[in-house]
């Protein structure tokens, strides 16, 4: 469910601004506001089945667009890759002031290297 939750969050985040202005408003009381169906409904006058078709539209054409875009695929790759660029970071820098004179880095500088090549592929 929190999983979920998080996707809808991500895919609205991406690409939430290329839905119309009712299934933006909608979409965000359901996900974001947490409302029930029945209160988005009585809120805005229309029956709860409606609220359902336009909120299950929204999902289905933000996932539409993750599918054909895949900014949120990329985006993550881009975290993960920046997360390991950052552990490698650490590690050399420990390896470098504790045994300065054996070089034993130079083989982690070269897979930092592919990384950072890696990263700005994805661009």
């Amino acid at each position: 469910m929190i999983e979920k939750t998080v996707h809808m969050g991500m895919l609205f985040d991406f690409y939430g601004q290329l839905l119309t202005d009712k299934q933006r408003l909608f979409f965000s009381l359901y996900h974001q506001d947490d409302l029930s169906l029945g209160e988005i409904a009585e809120q805005y006058g229309v029956t709860r089945q409606a609220v359902y078709d336009v909120i299950r539209r929204s999902q289905k054409i933000l996932a539409n667009f993750e599918e054909k875009l895949g900014l949120i695929q990329r985006y993550t790759r881009q975290r993960e890759l920046v997360e390991m660029l950052q552990t490698g970071i650490e590690d050399l820098s420990e390896m470098l002031s504790s045994e300065p004179a054996d070089r034993p880095w130079q083989g982690q500088v070269a897979d930092l290297e592919e990384l950072i090549i890696q990263l700005t592929e994805d661009f």
